[in-house]
């Protein structure tokens, strides 16, 4: 097992290291003078990136002290995003480039004319015809002025879609989440449920850069739907404790009559789910491990992440196995992969996050693959499965294509 994490590793890192070589060729080796300042920054800067995002992700699990990694964070996991839609874009300008080139990458040089000289002979002074010519025309040659000249347009262009689209989805990440709402009608619900709402909040993703503002902004926002209840569906941090206590402390005014309920997700686990489980409970948000409630007519149910580690997991007989059927159940899942077991247990509705929505497109397409929902509301036979795009950001805190959201569902019953 061993060695095919390492081989599989060593495949990553040298494609990675072809595609950054193939980057710096079109940006910088392409568009500068050989031993120009220019070229020489450039090949730092695309040496340099790369090492922080590497220094970054090394830096979470080795101990390095938190405010360093933060530092470091902002570039290394910028890059990243930099990097993806300057490949895209990169790409996109091999289309183009022949073309241009075709348009500007020919100058037209006159030949010198070769006149043929006759042997010198002496003649009377007559009226001698003059000797033919030879014009072989115009040719056509590549001038490399022209050709720098295109390169540079190419990757400038790249350059700007790239970063445009970066900080454009920087700052629709940092801004915080949009309130979204929907409205989910649940068969089994009693008239006096009808109208109960549930703010969805997941993959929050504090850690070395999404930090206590950005917790104290998704607290404003959940509180200001005034909900009934709140939902946390996983992946709250990115970090251990003692790191994270002062970004997670604005998570305690956390406010909702019936109080607000967490589930792990996969990143807890990565982050050392045991400390957290008690840590947010400390906080005031109540714990569902494998357990489940019963709430203003309906069950509310919470399991592990699929993630978890030995032991841990999640435990659907646990958590659904003897409950009343003829109650509605509504299931706190980090994972949509879970509505599969849902399903067996009869949950008329799934809350879910983990998808990002695919946050930077095109992501989106891989998630989709690998999840039954990416995003939204969707029925799975009798049971249906809402799955949010979350309210941060993983690894780069930019999203293009999949805006970030706490989604407010009103739970609707068929008898009012």
């Amino acid at each position: 097992m061993v060695v095919v994490f390492v081989l599989v590793a060593v495949a990553v890192l040298s494609l990675l290291g072809v595609l950054h070589w193939y980057v710096w060729r079109r940006v910088v080796r392409d568009t500068t003078v050989s031993g120009s300042v220019a070229r020489r920054v450039g090949r730092v800067v695309m040496a340099g990136l790369p090492l922080l995002t590497v220094a970054t992700f090394v830096g979470e699990n080795a101990g390095v002290p938190f405010g360093l990694v933060q530092v470091i964070a902002w570039p290394g996991y910028l890059w990243l995003a930099v990097f993806l839609y300057l490949l895209l874009a990169l790409a996109a300008g091999e289309l183009v480039r022949p073309l241009l080139r075709g348009k500007y990458g020919k100058l037209e040089k006159e030949v010198p004319r070769r006149v043929r000289v006759p042997e010198l002979v002496t003649v009377p002074e007559t009226d001698v015809p003059e000797p033919p010519v030879e014009d072989p025309g115009p040719v056509t040659a590549e001038d490399p002025s022209r050709r720098l000249f295109v390169s540079r347009v190419v990757a400038g262009t790249a350059a700007a879609v790239a970063l445009g689209t970066v900080g454009y989805g920087t700052y629709g990440t940092l801004r915080g989440p949009k309130v979204k709402r929907l409205t989910v009608p649940l068969a089994k619900l009693p008239r006096g449920a009808h109208g109960f709402r549930i703010a969805v909040v997941s993959d929050v993703h504090l850690g070395p850069i999404l930090g206590r503002d950005f917790a104290q902004r998704v607290v404003d926002t959940v509180n200001a739907t005034q909900p009934d209840l709140i939902a946390v569906v996983g992946d709250l941090v990115d970090g251990n404790v003692d790191d994270l206590e002062p970004a997670v402390a604005p998570l305690a005014g956390l406010r909702a009559r019936h109080g607000a309920f967490f589930v792990t997700g996969n990143h807890e686990y990565i982050s050392g789910a045991e400390q957290w489980v008690e840590h947010v409970q400390e906080l005031g948000l109540r714990l569902l491990a494998n357990e489940r409630v019963e709430v203003q007519g309906f069950d509310l149910a919470g399991v592990n992440d699929l993630h978890a580690d030995e032991g841990e997991g999640p435990d659907f007989a646990r958590a659904l196995g003897d409950r009343d059927r003829t109650r509605a159940a509504v299931l706190l899942a980090h994972q949509p992969a879970a509505v599969h077991e849902a399903v067996r247990h009869g949950v008329d509705l799934q809350l879910s996050g983990h998808t990002h929505g695919g946050q930077l497109w095109p992501f989106n397409f891989v998630a989709g693959l690998a999840n039954p929902t990416l995003a939204g509301l969707e029925r799975h036979e009798d049971t249906q499965l809402y799955v949010t795009r979350g309210a941060g950001a993983w690894g780069p805190p930019v999203r293009v294509g999949a805006p970030s959201d706490i989604t407010v569902i009103e739970l609707a019953s068929r008898q009012a």
